[in-house]
């Protein structure tokens, strides 16, 4: 019947691989393993039907995947055979069925056939047991009939070749029993047949056999010793009754307690005591303790903690190591000492993060509870706050508590937050502390008006600006924050001060337009006043003075005040006689320019002249002289076109043209009596508008001078001063500003020269530095003889002046002071000059400055000066005994009397000035007082 059944499984095996490969035959070969190398298992060509003489022409091959390796068929007679070594065992371990599936392929045409070796277990395997000795420990006390399961053997073979049975060797006490265990087969079982006796025999040896059902039979040994232990009737006993200590909580870990001790009259496993902890509550090792299951130590294992639990009571189990345990029960009672080991808390229970800045003193800002989980003095508590803080704590009346209160007003412009500290100690020994960090933020209230950077404000504004455009700004801060910081701009419109009202300020950022042109030759300077005021609630604000000053431009050009003709031209006629030598004046051309500094300082040229032999002119004062006597050759009359311009950085100019007429002596002083008068007649308007215009200055210079000393009496000393000039003044005169210094430089401020017009710190405009060349313990070095200084101050409403200069120097002043260009004196070529002496009392090293308005002399009563005040009598270049006087036209006779002179003595000029105009009138025969 089993061999029918599995027959059955085959055939149905071998239809559905047909079915499923689509093979069109199927070979079965059975062989039993181990077969030698080369044994013949079959012929496929035969069993497949295949012609013999075409086989090695199809090629057949046989192909079975990880196993094809273990036959290998003839090509040439289609034999298949062993090729290496089949282990059923290696193949198929424990299967019942071992086959190995193959397949047979040939071509022309292709065809590929099954094949099938079933492999055939042979009992070639013994059985084994896992080791070859086995000890079993049975306690004397073991009742008939217990069972003892040992470790079967395996044998590797299937079937009836397996193992099929186990035998004992001849014993009283034990028998062996088999039981079927499904994969593991037959299982042994030892069976105690009679009590055991240790006094009797200790032990006892055993041999088991297991035998398989192969022919001829295999079988495999074990030996079994069965050692008989002694019964644990006798329980371990403590020594005390009652184990105390006691333990500070801080104790670090593995730190000894105390041993338990325990002793059990047993002999050998059942005397030697395991000790280990019991706990009635938790369990069994959930106290922080830690013993020793073989000494009964006891330590510490974990920390330990007096506020989380003060007294231990622990059981330790004391047991025996028999087969059955014996146990008994020690008492320990640990106690805990307390430690200052728990940091004071803070716990926030309210607070106001954000406090206005006018606060008042005492205001809540956070209330705190205060804990400690010490005892005694290490649960006492003391909080504070740095002092240095405007914060203080006060406590509740139990001391767990405190409120943070402000202890006076804030300031959020100091500070616009605070983070606060504060700090909780405990009285213990030594005291622990902790901290809470509470951040409090200033609320701003608008406490601050806006300050301005500078007051006043001083700005210098060229004119001619481009209407509409922004010309100056000022800027206020608010040292508050948010709104209240928030700046806004207005001007102060002032009825009497009409300027503002072509003034517009930017509200935010403080821009200040001009809705027109500035005019220097108008308007010098100006003030005004601006409001800031920032967005609060009130709003608060400041207002600032500006001061504002028109800078020149070169914006006029020079106007020909002689020759003018009766068209109002720059026209005229000079009539002078034929037999004049060389250097007779012949006229002088008169020149004014509104503008002042280099603008106004205007240089005379021919640009047209007959006969360059003839006529020259001089390059500042506007003087036509001859250059040689005239001979009968030349021409009867000689036009002259003269150039004057300023020295503006764009030059600005006009011409003047003059026809001088060659006639004979005779006939020269008739024409001068005839032109006299006539000239009298045509420019007698002229003449008036002179004279007014000159009057209407010195009044105004006069005035400034007054008020100028006004001042000067009022206040007291400032050596790091100066003088400003009346914001009348109109630019035409000449005037000085006064500077000190400790570096022993001294500045003057040049001709027609205001505060307006005052070059923007850091340009070299209109300045003049005269360093001092003073050596120490040398001799002042005497100035050459030809070293002069000439400069005509022109009237006709305003004063002109010309110098002779080859190069502009600067004379530097203290820090921060405002400086002018002057030009240096020259070499002249006429001699105009006297000669250079120091002046009456005047030392070479004196560092004082003498300037001279107007007229004046030695004769004129002394001025009355402050300490450090310069005289303006006299003007002394340090380093140098020259002496500057500098004398206004007064009788009009001698144009040389407007120059600034060097010399030695003003008498030494007046005689020299006399002897020329004697000179002038004999050549002459006429008065050149207009020239």
């Amino acid at each position: 019947m089993a061999i029918t059944g599995l027959m059955r499984v085959w055939i149905y095996f071998c239809l559905i691989v047909i079915l499923l490969e689509g093979i069109s035959a199927q070979i079965r070969y059975s062989i039993q393993e181990e077969l030698k190398v080369g044994t013949a298992v079959g012929n496929i060509a035969k069993d497949l039907g295949l012609d013999l003489g075409r086989l090695a022409e199809r090629n057949l091959r046989v192909l079975s995947g990880t196993k094809q390796d273990l036959f290998k068929v003839n090509p040439s007679d289609g034999v298949l055979s062993v090729n290496r070594r089949v282990d059923r065992e290696e193949l198929c371990a424990k299967m019942a069925l071992c086959v190995a599936n193959l397949k047979a392929v040939v071509e022309n045409p292709l065809e590929m056939h099954q094949v099938v070796v079933e492999i055939l277990d042979v009992n070639d395997n013994s059985p084994k047991f896992p080791e070859e000795n086995y000890t079993l420990e049975v306690l004397e006390s073991a009742t008939v009939g217990s069972r003892f399961q040992i470790e079967g053997a395996h044998d590797l073979d299937v079937g009836v070749n397996s193992i099929q049975s186990y035998k004992l060797n001849n014993n009283q006490y034990f028998r062996v029993e088999t039981e079927e265990f499904g994969e593991d087969g037959k299982v042994p079982f030892l069976i105690l047949q009679r009590h055991l006796d240790r006094e009797q025999t200790v032990q006892h040896l055993l041999k088991v056999t297991a035998q398989d059902g192969g022919k001829p039979i295999k079988s495999g040994n074990i030996n079994i010793t069965i050692i008989v232990s002694d019964i644990n009737d006798n329980p371990p006993v403590c020594d005390k009754p009652k184990y105390s200590v006691t333990v500070k909580e801080n104790a670090p870990e593995g730190t000894f307690l105390l041993a338990v001790n325990a002793v059990d009259p047993d002999e050998g496993m059942n005397s030697e005591i395991e000790y280990s902890l019991r706990s009635k509550m938790r369990g069994i090792h959930s106290e922080p303790f830690d013993l020793n299951s073989k000494t009964g130590k006891l330590t510490v294992k974990a920390g330990l903690d007096y506020e989380e639990k003060q007294v231990y009571e622990i059981k330790v189990l004391a047991a025996d190591k028999g087969a059955f345990s014996l146990s008994t029960h020690c008492n320990v009672v640990v106690r805990v000492e307390d430690v200052n080991d728990n940091p004071p808390e803070i716990e926030i229970t309210s607070l106001s993060s954000r406090i206005p800045e006018d606060a008042p003193p005492g205001t809540v800002v956070a209330l705190m509870g205060v804990t400690d989980q010490d005892s005694g003095m290490n649960g006492q508590v003391v909080c504070s706050v740095p002092s240095h803080l405007p914060f203080d704590l006060k406590p509740s009346p139990d001391g767990h508590s405190y409120s943070l209160v402000t202890k006076e007003y804030l300031d959020k412009e100091s500070t616009q937050m605070y983070d606060i500290t504060i700090t909780a100690e405990d009285l213990g020994s030594p005291a622990l502390s902790s901290t809470k960090l509470i951040h409090v933020d200033v609320i701003d209230v608008n406490d601050n008006r806006p300050g301005f950077s500078e007051s006043p404000y001083t700005f210098y504004v060229p004119e001619n600006n481009k209407a509409g455009s922004s010309v100056f700004s000022v800027i206020a801060a608010d040292a508050d924050s948010g709104q209240n910081a928030v700046v806004s701009y207005s001007l102060i419109r002032n009825q009497e001060l009409s300027i503002t009202s072509f003034l517009n300020i930017n509200e935010a950022n403080g821009t200040i337009s001009a809705l027109k042109s500035f005019d220097f030759e108008t308007l010098k300077t100006f003030q005004f006043q601006v409001v800031a005021s920032d967005s609060g609630s009130p709003s608060l604000s400041s207002n600032v003075t500006v001061n504002v000053f028109i800078l020149d431009q070169n914006d006029n050009a020079p106007v020909i005040l002689y020759p003018v003709s009766s068209n109002g031209s720059a026209e005229g006629v000079e009539e002078i006689p034929r037999n004049v030598n060389a250097g007779h004046l012949v006229t002088k051309v008169r020149a004014y320019d509104a503008d002042i500094g280099y603008n106004g300082w205007l240089l005379f040229s021919l640009q047209q002249v007959s006969d360059h032999s003839l006529f020259g002119l001089d390059r500042y004062t506007g003087q036509i002289r001859t250059l040689r006597s005239f001979t009968e050759t030349d021409e009867a009359e000689h036009k002259l076109v003269i150039l004057v311009k300023d020295n503006g950085n764009v030059s600005l100019s006009a011409t003047a043209t003059v026809m001088v007429k060659l006639v004979e002596p005779k006939e020269a002083f008739a024409a001068s009596d005839l032109q006299s008068s006539a000239k009298d007649d045509e420019d007698s308007h002229v003449t008036f508008y002179l004279i007014i215009t000159l009057g209407s200055v010195s009044v105004l210079f006069i005035i400034s001078i007054i008020v100028l000393i006004a001042m000067q009496c009022s206040k007291s000393p400032d050596y790091t001063s100066k003088y400003l000039p009346e914001t009348n003044y109109d630019g035409t005169l000449c005037h000085s500003i006064q500077y000190r210094s400790g570096d022993k430089r001294y500045m003057l401020v040049g001709p027609r020269m205001s505060i307006g017009s005052t070059i923007v710190p850091g340009s070299h405009a209109n300045t003049l530095v005269l360093p001092d060349r003073r050596r120490n313990n040398e001799e002042p070095k005497m100035p050459s003889a030809d070293w002069r200084y000439s400069a005509s101050l022109r009237a006709g409403g305003v004063m002109q002046s010309s110098v002779h200069m080859e190069e502009s120097s600067v004379m530097q002043g203290a820090q921060g002071v405002l400086v002018q260009n002057w030009p240096t004196a020259s070499s002249a070529a006429d001699a105009e000059g006297g000669e250079v002496s120091p002046p009456m009392g005047a030392g070479v090293d004196s560092n004082s400055w003498h300037f001279r308005y107007g007229p004046g002399g030695p004769g004129a009563p002394p001025q009355h000066l402050k300490p450090g005040e310069v005289p303006p009598e006299a003007f002394i270049i340090p380093g140098s005994p020259a002496i500057i006087s500098i004398r206004q036209n007064q009788g009009g006779e001698d144009d040389k009397s407007d120059f600034i002179t060097f010399g030695k003595k003003e008498e030494a000029k007046k005689k020299k000035k006399k002897k020329k105009e004697k000179k002038d009138k004999k050549d002459k025969g006429k008065d050149d007082g207009d020239e």
